[in-house]
């Protein structure tokens, strides 16, 4: 078994912290065996070397490597390309086609970003690491299989399983070893050593001297955050050999290539509302709909009131207050509303009583609403058109005082005006 300093040299892996060569020791142990990995760490750590160490170490070295990247196949065509589809089998299917899976029978897949796998798609692949079987699309014939799978993520897959969207039995199908690499921020000793690498290798490259820094300029580097870890240093590294005349870098001109925002700071992130806030906001919503009710039971009061007593100054208040209370301030809302409760309700009300027929009895009033109701039901057109008739001449074709005395806009009462050809 080759030591951690040997793979290292191997694979270009540059580094000493202890948990960086915790996990190349995992992958040497794991490699002979046939076990599935799972290569978890933020994006940019190198999750990639550690699927290539796992199948140069095993006994499918001498068989295909294949690296696939889920997050970057769209959703449509990923079942497709990993297991393959017949001919017809859908629109652009014109030949029968293998997927990685066939075609890497006897070696070694990685799965790169497998937490962005389609839930369709992961009922598939649990299918071939429980017994090795896979169905082409289009296909009802079972062939079989035999990968190592080697997957990797940055995605908190517990969350994931927690929002339904990646299945836990194929979590602890993938995870039966999990290797965590360190971001690079926890790897303080190895920041230097990774910047001078990487200044080497640009300066062969682009054929110019390689570039040194500061002892100031080696202390801010290594305070960095690095969020996009060693694809950001690398990035860094190669636009300072590029652009700097002086091959000197101070702390000041490394300033100026490092993202100010959050450099040092602990990133606060909100991952999902608490369960309080969705009860808050239910309690508001609620408290809308109880409010709503009770001025709906406003309005009907007011209804039946208009309906026994006519459109008294009182009564045209409560009216007034009980709109202005649903709609505000807003005019336009205001008469939209009014015309509504009118066109539908309030023309059909009885003209008012003379000061003789005020004497009569509650009883009688009853009554007297009740015929009228009646009569309504059966005919309210005419007697909407009785109203109006009666109103104008009363006050000898004034609209404005029309409509006041019938309750209602004089704008609707000009649109009935039209209406009934008056």
């Amino acid at each position: 078994m080759e030591s951690v300093q040997a793979i290292k040299q191997r694979f270009g892996i540059i580094g000493n912290t202890p948990t960086l060569n915790r996990a190349i020791e995992k992958a040497i142990q794991v490699a002979p065996t046939d076990i599935s990995v799972l290569v978890t760490g933020e994006s940019g750590v190198g999750k990639e070397s550690i699927p290539k160490i796992i199948h140069q170490l095993s006994h499918r070295k001498h068989n295909k490597y294949i690296a696939v990247n889920c997050g970057a196949i769209p959703e449509g065509t990923i079942d497709s390309e990993l297991f393959g589809h017949e001919k017809g089998a859908f629109t652009g299917a014109t030949q029968t086609r293998e997927g990685y899976f066939e075609v890497a029978d006897g070696g070694t897949i990685f799965l790169d970003e497998v937490g962005e796998l389609p839930l369709t798609t992961q009922v598939r692949l649990l299918r071939v690491l429980e017994n090795g079987e896979f169905l082409k699309v289009g296909s009802s014939k079972v062939q079989k299989t035999n990968v190592r799978i080697v997957a990797a993520t940055n995605v908190n897959m517990f969350e994931a399983i927690q929002k339904e969207k990646f299945r836990e039995d194929l979590y602890y199908r993938l995870s039966t070893v999990d290797i965590n690499l360190p971001p690079l921020r926890e790897r303080q000793d190895d920041i230097h050593l990774l910047f001078r690498k990487f200044a080497s290798d640009f300066a062969l490259k682009y054929k110019m001297p390689t570039v040194k820094l500061t002892d100031h300029a080696v202390q801010v580097l290594i305070k960095h955050r690095w969020s996009g870890n060693i694809r950001q240093l690398r990035n860094i590294a190669e636009q300072v050999s590029v652009l700097e005349q002086n091959r000197t870098i101070s702390a000041e001109t490394l300033h100026g290539y490092l993202p100010t925002s959050g450099a040092n700071l602990p990133a606060v992130i909100k991952t999902s509302k608490s369960e309080s806030d969705f009860s808050s906001e239910r309690e508001i919503l609620y408290k809308v709909l109880f409010d709503m009710k009770a001025d709906l039971n406003d309005l009907k009061k007011l209804t039946m009131e208009l309906m026994k007593n006519g459109n008294s100054k009182d009564v045209e208040k409560k009216n007034e207050s009980l709109i202005q209370k649903i709609y505000g301030d807003d005019d336009e809302d205001v008469e939209d509303f009014e015309e509504s409760i009118n066109d539908t309700e309030l023309l059909s009300i009885p003209e008012r009583s003379s000061p003789t027929e005020e004497t009569t009895t509650a009883q009688d009033k009853y009554h007297f609403a009740e015929e009228i109701e009646e009569e309504e039901t059966l005919s309210i057109h005419d007697k909407e058109l009785e109203l109006i008739k009666k109103s104008l001449e009363r006050h000898s074709g004034k609209r404005k005082l029309a409509a006041a005395e019938l309750g209602i806009s004089e704008r609707t009462l000009y649109r009935k005006i039209k209406q009934y050809d008056l």
